[in-house]
């Protein structure tokens, strides 16, 4: 069988291949008119490079035209910025009197409950007297005892000094000796020495007669101010034992037309917080209404729960229609600086950066005066403007300087999508 090779484009005389049987057998060709298969295998990579060229050129116009951006917009205005704190509290009486028992015994009388309007000296509670009223008719007899001792003893004394009296006249006259003069001077002594003491035990016996009277009176739980009883502990029949401490019976609120709201700051906020600021606050059980309050007091102590560190801000506020209650759970805004009237930007301005810029501007430090870049959109365009921001509340800004007016529309967000978006989808925005 001949074989024939190709090789570096030069041509070897050889029989052709012969064919299988039934296949029949291959003419040959001239040499010179067969092309190298190198050259083959580049016409084909060039043919299928154009084809690919050709269907790219083709997809790309029947792409839609990409979608122009569009900016979403917020005018410059006027206006008040307020800033303010804003923390959690409850609302409390701005006085609660705690009314406990001096004494321990049995409740026997009752006459107070809760919401009940007292009287300074109104009695609220009564404990069982008899024990202290024993105690006092004791103290009494002993005293008396006292008092009665005292008169005898003074009777002795006016024996003994007569006694003294003529036995000095005695001894002058030579009847009797020195001897008796001196044991009568001595029983002198004695009788003033035992008056003395009686003067003495009559002053003790009062005292404690007096102790015991003030014990009976405490057994009358009575109300120390003007006010409404706003907690009651104890019921009839009930035994106080007041040996180690003062039981708590009423809790008493001096006036529940004035209340106040024990604000609870964080320890980063509190600088900013002083006496006299504007505050409001909210409750639960209207959440439509809001009540105007201002800070009467920050105080000093600071409290500790699971690490943060609060201080009490103490609010007062008007309860005239006495729609507060003690207890009631307040979310509590306190203002620490505002402004009125002036030119203020939306804070996104301030946050935005077009994105078709070919190198972003490094983020520049915010702060009050500090000059920083919004983008006011002209004609289609966003225009950078250079401001100087003053206070912030968190919403709006307020400007100290910059080319800018009423009106002017600064970009805040910016749209890519197509044309015509589906009804109810939501815009992307590159802020």
């Amino acid at each position: 069988m001949h074989l024939q090779s190709w090789r570096s484009g030069n041509t070897m005389d050889s029989d052709p291949p012969s064919e299988p049987a039934g296949r029949g057998t291959l003419a040959n060709a001239p040499s010179s008119s067969a092309p190298p298969s190198k050259y083959r295998r580049r016409w084909l990579v060039a043919a299928a490079c154009a084809l690919l060229a050709l269907a790219a050129g083709i997809a790309y116009r029947m792409l839609p035209p990409s979608p122009a951006a569009s900016y979403v917009t917020m005018p410059v205005t006027t206006g008040p910025v307020t800033r303010a704190v804003t923390a959690t509290g409850s609302v409390n009486p701005v006085l609660t009197i705690i009314v406990g028992s001096y004494v321990s015994g049995v409740i026997r009388e009752l006459h107070c409950d809760f919401n009940t309007r007292v009287r300074k000296g109104q009695v609220c509670a009564k404990i069982d007297p008899r024990p202290y009223q024993a105690a006092v008719d004791t103290a009494r007899a002993e005293l008396a005892n006292a008092r009665a001792q005292l008169i005898k003893d003074q009777a002795a004394r006016t024996y003994a000094n007569v006694t003294y009296t003529r036995n000095t006249s005695l001894v002058k006259l030579g009847y009797i000796s020195k001897d008796a003069l001196d044991a009568a001077r001595s029983a002198l002594d004695e009788a003033n020495a035992q008056v003395t003491l009686d003067r003495a035990a009559i002053a003790a016996r009062e005292a404690s007669l007096h102790t015991v009277e003030i014990n009976l009176g405490y057994t009358d739980i009575t109300s120390p101010v003007d006010g409404t009883v706003v907690s009651r502990n104890v019921t009839i029949g009930q035994t106080v034992a007041a040996s180690f401490q003062t039981p708590t019976l009423f809790l008493i609120a001096t006036d529940l037309t004035r209340m106040q709201v024990d604000a609870n700051v964080s320890e980063s906020d509190i600088s900013s917080i002083r006496e006299g600021n504007k505050a409001s606050f909210s409750v639960e059980s209207f959440p439509d209404r809001t009540f105007a309050a201002v800070v009467v007091q920050v105080r000093q102590a600071p409290q500790t729960v699971q690490n943060v560190v609060t201080y009490d801000v103490v609010l007062g506020t008007d309860n005239t229609a006495l729609l507060l209650k003690p207890g009631m759970t307040a979310t509590v805004r306190i203002i620490t600086d505002a402004r009125t009237h002036v030119l203020r930007v939306p804070d996104q301005a301030l946050r935005f950066v077009p994105g078709n810029l070919a190198s972003p501007a490094p983020a520049e430090e915010s702060g009050v005066g500090k000059p920083q870049r919004v983008w006011k959109l002209v004609n289609g365009h966003p225009v950078p403007v250079q401001v100087v921001p003053g206070l912030d509340d968190d919403s709006f800004t307020e400007v100290l300087g910059g080319d800018l007016k009423p009106g002017d529309a600064l970009i805040v967000g910016e749209q890519r999508g197509p044309p015509h978006a589906a009804a109810g989808s939501p815009p992307r925005f590159s802020p």
